[in-house]
């Protein structure tokens, strides 16, 4: 006589559900916000470069007067170079004054920049020129004097540091960071020149 089998009950085991995670909103990471603060920087000191050349060239009343435009036969350099008097420099900024070659090379230079800085593209030539013409201005006020030729108080605020290397600093930032890259033509501008020329 056959013993019956007795049926095997499978206990069911229970593979337990992980919860989901709650939805939420990503949030930028610190790099895609870094970015773009750099982003931003650039383009706010490339408008600083650009009011300065639109200012000296229609003469908009602000730093320079109507009558002393350039458009109107005005010079962007005399007014501040003849009034150097301050400084090593100061003779030679006196021979610069009112040049052509001084007014030509000056205001090429705030619109290359300032272009250059809001589009995001040629950063590296664009932070070396940038330094070179802010180191020019530096000497020009030449902070480091107490006071003038004359006798009078230059009221310094700082004698070494000064927006002048503060924005030279900026550029060379910005370069250095491929700033242009986001919110700019950076990369386009890199696939164009070639990421590892001097001109990136």
């Amino acid at each position: 006589m056959s013993v019956p089998r007795q049926q095997e009950t499978r206990s069911a085991t229970r593979i337990p559900t992980q919860s989901r995670p709650e939805e939420y909103s990503p949030q930028p990471s610190r790099a895609a916000s870094g970015a773009r603060s750099l982003a931003v920087l650039r383009i706010v000191l490339g408008l600083v470069f650009l009011w300065s050349f639109a200012d000296k060239l229609f003469g908009w009343g602000y730093s320079t007067p109507s009558a002393d435009s350039w458009i109107r036969g005005g010079s962007p350099t005399r007014g501040v170079l003849s009034a150097v008097d301050a400084g090593p420099f100061a003779p030679m900024f006196h021979a610069w004054a009112g040049t052509w070659w001084a007014d030509w090379l000056f205001m090429l230079a705030l619109l290359g920049i300032g272009l250059a800085l809001v589009a995001g593209v040629a950063l590296r030539i664009t932070a070396v020129a940038g330094t070179v013409l802010l180191l020019l201005m530096w000497a020009a006020e030449w902070p480091l004097a107490r006071t003038t030729g004359a006798g009078a108080a230059t009221h310094s605020s700082n004698p070494i540091v000064d927006y002048h290397l503060v924005y030279a600093l900026v550029l060379l930032a910005l370069a250095a960071t491929a700033a242009g890259d986001t919110w700019g033509l950076g990369r386009r501008w890199a696939a164009l020149t070639g990421t590892r020329t001097w001109l990136r």
